[in-house]
């Protein structure tokens, strides 16, 4: 049985890591490249590094703060935020990520995901998708794009499936309802999506405690959890988060710290 990931995720606006409620109200949580080294000492199997508001401004992603982070860790590292063009992923992974995250520019642009999966792989190619609960859709969720900020007309199930057809290979996949609650994962959203796609599908959006994580994993059919403020916030650490995983019989790979 495949192990499940625990994956963390660093939401960082002007160098600093932030996060909010539905991707509002956010606060300051520290310095990404601190967290990036703690997190990595304590356990996480990968991390998740988003410019938040790169897609918003029309910017490039910092990439000074991606090189400085991964210089830190020694774990499995994906980046998104502004990522444009094939050039604009290149620099991301020369800069030390195993995968670039496109989440606006994908729905902008979806010859994109191709295009980057034929030049770097499809491994290394992540579909970052926002989902807004919905009834006017099909599958009842819609995709919203530049953080939360702008609605399409994208079904997320039809948007899922569309990505992996083009290339990618993994989908992360936010409740934007969820989003910082600490109330728990959409589950409805991430076992659709999970059991409609070939590919890993990260959960994301919610989680609060362990149970949340347990329940994501068993109901979902995810692949791996993205913590944030749970973690942030120093309520539960990852080993803790493990123990209490595989105590319910859920495969987590061991702790390197």
């Amino acid at each position: 049985m495949l192990q499940k990931r625990i994956v963390v995720c660093l939401d960082v606006r002007d160098g600093r890591v932030t996060k909010g409620v539905r991707f509002k109200n956010n606060v300051e949580i520290g310095d990404p490249v601190a967290l990036a080294r703690q997190y990595y000492e304590t356990g996480a199997d990968e991390l998740v590094f988003y410019d938040i508001t790169a897609s918003a401004e029309g910017r490039g992603i910092m990439i000074e703060v991606v090189r400085q982070v991964a210089a830190q860790i020694f774990i499995p590292f994906s980046v998104g935020g502004g990522l444009a063009s094939l050039e604009d992923m290149r620099a991301v992974l020369l800069a030390g990520a195993e995968k670039v995250s496109l989440n606006s520019q994908a729905v902008k642009n979806p010859a994109i995901l191709r295009e980057g999966a034929a030049r770097f792989g499809r491994q290394c190619i992540v579909l970052g998708m926002d989902a807004l609960a919905d009834e006017a859709m099909p599958s009842g969720y819609r995709v919203v794009i530049n953080g939360g900020r702008t609605p399409t007309d994208l079904d997320a199930l039809d948007w899922a499936r569309q990505a992996v057809s083009l290339g990618a290979g993994e989908i992360v996949l936010n409740s934007i309802d969820a989003d910082g609650t600490r109330e728990g994962y959409e589950c409805r959203l991430t076992g659709m999506i999970s059991r409609a796609v070939s590919v890993p599908v990260v959960a994301s959006g919610g989680a609060g405690k362990p149970e949340h994580l347990l329940e994501v994993f068993q109901e979902g059919s995810a692949d791996a959890a993205l913590v944030a403020s749970m973690v942030h916030y120093g309520d539960y650490t990852v080993p803790g988060i493990k123990a209490f995983l595989a105590e319910q019989g859920v495969p987590v790979r061991e702790n390197i710290g």
